[in-house]
């Protein structure tokens, strides 16, 4: 085995190790929102994303930064929207300025639901990450997780 063998088997646990961390926490916070919110996990980050945006100019979100935000496609993120639209908890209208760009804003009954689940949410991130971090595999992961600062996407 080469110095380059070993790296790149180093590399492909360390990655094993990350999605394994990711399929646990995200499995566990689906439970918590489906049976506490009816909401999935995307659902969350979509309707999280665009709570954080605001009026004015650089306010609002293009389709491929809401898209990027909650690591879907363009498309997936488009029916995400519209099946939260269907739902009541989001709006679209088209840009003042642009007719042909379309604002996607939470609605009040949106916002409302968030402000429900952020609770829920937060505490299966916790729980999650506290019983990983009992997993030797995962221990150091956790660690680094915990110690993240804003970080910058």
């Amino acid at each position: 085995m080469t110095a380059t063998d070993s790296a790149l088997t180093a590399l492909s646990q360390g990655w094993c190790a990350l999605s394994l961390l990711h399929g646990r926490i995200e499995a566990h916070i689906e439970r918590a929102l489906q049976a506490g919110h009816g909401l999935s996990v995307r659902e969350y980050s979509l309707l999280d994303v665009l709570s954080r945006q605001h009026n004015g100019p650089g306010g609002h979100l293009r389709m491929h930064q809401v898209a990027d935000s909650v690591v879907l496609s363009q498309s997936a993120t488009t029916r995400l929207v519209s099946r939260l639209e269907d739902r009541g908890l989001l709006n679209r209208y088209l840009c003042d300025t642009d007719r042909r760009g379309i604002y996607t804003d939470v609605s009040e009954a949106g916002l409302t639901l968030l402000e429900s689940a952020r609770p829920t949410n937060d505490k299966a991130l916790r729980e999650a990450l506290e019983t990983a971090s009992h997993l030797p595999e995962l221990a150091p992961l956790v660690s680094a997780v915990k110690n993240l600062r804003n970080p910058q996407v």
